[in-house]
């Protein structure tokens, strides 16, 4: 990288000072500002809780307002200012920065520090820095609390900062600010990646949607539809009374319903969880071929998501699923599952407000195309080839940005990693 190599140029024979926080500039805590003070336009105002929810580094802009009146009470933050959380529930969370870049004066409330940085060290820089691992080490000496984590603006204050030529300010500016926009340029090519591989699975799962409807979507007369509940056609059997405190290392395999949304695809032959022998017997049982669905959701796309069992043995099965027992191909039947074609019928069955349901008597009622065996088999053949190629994507997508926020995380640490004496603590 030819910045790295003008950085290398910058640093070389240059002497480094781990400068405490508070002495590198002002820190002034925050007070008040409950969300319930937020008005749709007045004073800009950041709120702790919104830097690790919603801002990245850096904004000219909030999310929030505050009224005038309100304003008047809270601490200011100005251009160049740092807002760093100084409570979580997590300690990544804690100390999480956002450097304020906006033309107007803003304002932030209790649970946030504002660092309003001295002529010798740029806010960007700083930020950047409360990213590394050195920093999160340091802030975790400091932390106290379980449930709620908290370091407190006096002992940021003692954290130090790598600070480069401290006795040449314009050199040390310059440093900074070449490291900063190195940083820059990474962040936004890794968040460029992160859009156009994102974009890309999107497109092949829309495209896939499309087959597979297409495949499973019949002429008039062409094939019968008929009630999934038919006699010679299935049954839907309500689960058992297990439930997740039930699980065991070892057991006999058994699906939770949510599980069927959380964990497992179109179809399985291996179940993440167990329950013991002896409860085993008292549930309810899927075989291989079964369909499990999950016939409770807090939202209507999860209610009815279901998995055929390929596995080999009998498997136990939760409350708020049913069991489907019918003569199709069990593949066939998962993919139905996944149309327009079942979910517009599932919708006029949906009952509940914040539970959302569908009752096995409701199922039973919705119409599936049947056709032949071999036309079954051939359907699920081709969308099996679509599954596996949307899946590898689905696959590939993490694993390609986390290996690029790993790279983008070494070199940042990379930049940071001047020389700390074992005098210096954080």
């Amino acid at each position: 990288m030819n910045e790295m190599s003008y950085l290398e140029k910058l640093l070389d024979g240059v002497e480094v000072e781990w400068t405490p926080l508070g002495e590198l500039g002002e820190l002034v805590r925050g007070n008040g500002l409950p969300k319930t003070d937020f008005t749709e336009s007045g004073v800009p105002a950041i709120h702790y809780g919104q830097l690790y929810t919603f801002y990245g580094l850096s904004t000219a802009s909030t999310k929030s307002f505050v009224s005038y009146e309100t304003a008047k009470k809270l601490k200011k933050v100005n251009a160049g200012d740092v807002v760093i959380t100084n409570t979580s529930e997590n300690i990544a969370d804690v100390g999480k920065a956002l450097v304020y870049l906006g033309k107007e004066q803003a304002v932030t409330g209790g649970h946030a520090t504002i660092f309003k940085p001295s002529n010798g060290v740029i806010g960007k820089y700083f930020a950047y820095f409360t990213q590394t691992d050195v920093f999160s080490s340091d802030k975790r000496k400091y932390s106290k609390g379980t449930k709620v984590i908290d370091v407190s603006a006096t002992d940021m204050a003692k954290i130090t900062i790598p600070i480069p030529c401290p006795d040449n300010p314009e050199k040390s500016l310059a440093i900074q600010s070449e490291i900063v926009q190195i940083l820059d340029k990474f962040t936004a090519l890794t968040a460029e990646l992160t859009a156009e591989l994102t974009a890309e699975l999107t497109a092949r799962k829309k495209q896939y949607n499309y087959y597979r409807d297409q495949l499973l979507s019949f002429e008039e007369g062409e094939v019968e539809h008929l009630p999934m509940g038919q006699e010679n056609i299935g049954e839907f059997i309500r689960g058992g009374s297990l439930q997740k405190k039930d699980f065991t290392e070892i057991g006999v395999g058994c699906i939770h319903y949510g599980q069927i949304y959380t964990y497992y695809g179109t179809y399985a032959d291996k179940t993440k969880t167990f329950v013991s022998e002896a409860l085993a017997k008292k549930c309810r049982k899927a075989q291989s071929g079964n369909l499990i669905i999950a016939t409770t959701s807090e939202n209507d796309e999860d209610v009815c998501k279901a998995v055929a069992w390929l596995g080999d043995n009998d498997i136990a099965v939760s409350n708020d699923a049913c069991i489907y027992k019918h003569n199709m191909n069990p593949k066939y039947v998962s993919y139905f599952f996944q149309t327009e074609l079942f979910q517009s019928q599932k919708r006029q069955y949906i009952t509940g407000t914040k539970v959302r349901r569908v009752n096995a008597d409701n199922l039973a009622k919705i119409l599936i195309p049947v056709p032949s065996t071999e036309e079954q088999a051939h359907i699920v053949a081709i969308l099996d080839k679509f599954d596996t190629l949307t899946s590898s994507i689905s696959e590939g997508l993490p694993r390609e940005i986390e290996l690029r926020q790993k790279q983008y995380e070494y070199y940042r640490d990379l930049l940071f990693s001047f020389p700390k004496p074992e005098t210096v603590t954080g």
